[in-house]
């Protein structure tokens, strides 16, 4: 499948800091190669990339209660969870290797496999959360094709190395856009599965809550479902310990795409109360709607962070 690429440079320092988090310590045994990718984005990748601040700031919002303490943990847990997914997705075999021998549990389990066997699509949605990218390995030992939706890096070099590791997981991937959003609906339409993250701010997007706060929402994921009668189903792929929990949660039934939708936040805000560092709380998603053109745009593209520049898998 022909992919369009990025195009546009980042700054140079950004690409040799994200490269050489996920290919140092690919020289190290498995165990420990997480660990060392946890600590260099816990204590020296996200500090400099402003990381920590918007932790902070997104706790602030949603969850004032929680203590200075409590913050001061996740401002460090939430990047080390992000370099164990990175390192993890460059190290494909071993990720599909641990994922083989994980059980997959939940109610839907039983959903998902006679789909399958039907020949039925299927729309899977997670969140940036614990490793997506383990839920999506799990479908695909038990027998699912299944596709994957993303964004495209702005930079070109991450962006090749970001779709070649997604690539070795599962096939085919999607660049989000026209082309790629008509190719997965031709792939989901042969009976395969499609795998969507809607947990990140869209403009235009439906005003859902997450955590209580209005956060605009894709609703492609439920739209498709319905469209096509497509079983929608949320699975996770949890951090617990060296290896993962897989867990299929029960099928969400078809109706209005909007309240579909509200479905999927609640059950991603339920996963992420209860590891709270699990979740990428580094995303903007509750950012106030911006104009998309005229001087702030410029002023907003102007100061843009190394977060632009990271591999950003999305709905």
């Amino acid at each position: 499948m022909a992919r369009k690429t990025a195009t546009k440079p980042s700054n140079p320092l950004h690409r040799i800091a994200i490269l050489a988090l996920v290919r140092l310590p690919m020289l190290l045994p498995y165990g420990l190669r997480r660990e060392t990718a946890a600590f260099l984005m816990a204590w020296i990748f996200a500090p400099l990339a402003g990381y920590r601040r918007r932790i902070r700031d997104n706790l602030a919002l949603v969850r004032p209660d929680l203590s200075a303490r409590e913050v001061r943990r996740l401002m460090r847990a939430v990047p080390a969870n992000t370099g164990r997914m990175l390192i993890e997705l460059a190290s494909a075999r071993d990720l599909t290797r641990i994922v083989a021998a994980t059980p997959m549990q939940g109610p839907g389990v039983a959903a998902l496999d006679a789909a399958r066997a039907a020949g039925r699509p299927i729309v899977v949605v997670s969140g940036h959360f614990g490793n997506f990218d383990a839920a999506r390995a799990a479908l695909a030992h038990r027998g699912h094709r299944v596709g994957a939706l993303y964004r495209p890096v702005d930079d070109p070099e991450i962006d090749r190395a970001f779709h070649d590791a997604l690539s070795r997981i599962s096939e085919p991937i999607f660049s989000r856009g026209r082309r790629g959003l008509g190719e997965m609906v031709r792939f989901l339409r042969q009976g395969n599965t499609v795998a969507m993250l809607p947990d990140q701010f869209v403009h235009g997007g439906a005003p859902l809550t997450f955590f209580g706060r209005m956060a605009r929402t894709s609703l492609a994921a439920a739209e498709l479902a319905v469209k096509y009668d497509a079983l929608l189903i949320p699975v996770y792929g949890i951090h617990r310990g060296r290896g993962f929990e897989i867990i299929a949660e029960s099928p969400i039934p078809h109706g209005d795409p909007a309240a579909m939708t509200q479905t999927i936040n609640d059950s991603l805000e339920a996963r992420v109360r209860a590891d709270m560092d699990q979740w990428l709380w580094i995303h903007r998603r509750w950012k106030a709607d911006r104009p998309r053109g005229g001087k702030r745009r410029k002023q907003n593209q102007g100061s843009r962070s190394a977060a632009s520049t990271g591999p950003n898998p999305s709905a």
